[in-house]
């Protein structure tokens, strides 16, 4: 079993990698080899017996991607993309790296004979706009609001066209917003989601940009990296011709996240964040969706977390070695 994990240096590509490495195994057979590519080098132990590649490089680059493809990797993980904010601010860069980057991956497969890889690519719930109803559900259109969105719907079709033409056989997840992100900040506008949690519990002070009534559809990292082993394991007739998935998560306030951090680490870490609006953050998450009825995903057996709290937990076990 070989595996190309593409956007391996980001949070959720180095855990699964870790995930891997650990198993050692993934659809039933024994993984020969991962290869860790990202803009940046990965950082990744490995002390086993698998063998790891790290590459960085250009998604954008037509010939680094079919030298890749052509290695025929059995399973895909496509999670590599540049972040909501980001790619708002940076028009042409979004669209050159979170489409062009895309493409270059679906055409390589294409241009190699008589291989059929299982791709699983990273959507997000950012593929929905505004007006929302009060709970999602898997029948609501596509409207996105914001670049990010748009990029992340084209990137559905192709995937549901390409595995209908017979070229690989992809799985389309719709991300929730995961937190809590270890690490520093990064350029996500829903970053501040888990900086309001993180920098409390290691003794720093947090700025929250947005109302405390702000409602978001969540799940923690160690959620994120089931949900990428589920969906390189799942029967893809079970899925049928809709094959990108909106997953399972935990809807919370903001308000309900600092009461679960209150319950969870006390009062003292909760008197670490400081409110401050940005009206240019308000406004891009004022066009985000909030509750989901997950049905399909969860038929399909993708978990999430059953409340806020076991969100700040697993961070907390798995960053913090179980203490605050």
């Amino acid at each position: 079993m070989k595996i190309l994990v593409l956007g391996a240096a980001g949070m959720i590509g180095r855990k699964l990698i870790e995930r891997l490495l650990s198993v050692g195994t993934l659809r039933g057979e024994a993984i020969s080899s991962i290869h860790a590519f990202d803009v940046v080098e990965a950082r990744i132990e490995n002390s086993g017996t698998i063998d790891v590649s790290i590459e960085a490089g250009d998604i954008t680059n037509v010939e680094t991607v079919n030298r890749m493809v052509a290695d025929r990797p059995d399973v895909i993980f496509h999670l590599a993309a540049i972040v909501s904010g980001e790619a708002e601010a940076e028009f042409e860069k979004g669209y050159s790296i979170n489409l062009d980057g895309t493409q270059n991956l679906f055409q390589a497969i294409i241009a190699e004979k008589d291989y059929m890889p299982r791709v699983v690519y990273a959507s997000s719930i950012a593929v929905f706009g505004a007006p929302f109803p009060s709970f999602i559900e898997d029948e609501f259109h596509h409207t996105p609001l914001t670049s990010y969105g748009t990029q992340k719907a084209i990137g559905e079709l192709l995937l549901a066209d390409f595995t209908r033409k017979g070229h690989f056989d992809g799985i389309g997840l719709r991300f929730p917003t995961i937190v809590v992100r270890p690490g520093k900040p990064n350029l996500a506008a829903s970053g501040f989601f888990s900086n309001i949690v993180r920098e409390p519990l290691a003794g720093q002070e947090a700025v929250l940009p947005v109302p405390r009534d702000v409602m978001h559809w969540m799940a923690s990292p160690r959620a994120a990296v089931n949900f990428c082993i589920h969906a390189a394991e799942i029967d893809g007739e079970k899925v049928g011709p809709r094959r990108n998935l909106t997953l399972p998560g935990v809807a919370a306030t903001v308000g309900e996240m600092i009461e679960a951090l209150e319950r969870v680490a006390g009062s003292e870490v909760v008197a670490r964040i400081k409110e401050v609006p940005d009206e240019t953050i308000i406004g891009i998450v004022d066009n985000w969706p909030k509750r989901f009825v997950a049905k399909r995903a969860e038929s399909l057996g993708f978990q999430a977390e059953a409340s806020f709290d076991a969100i700040i937990k697993a961070p907390i076990e798995d960053e913090l070695g179980g203490s605050v």
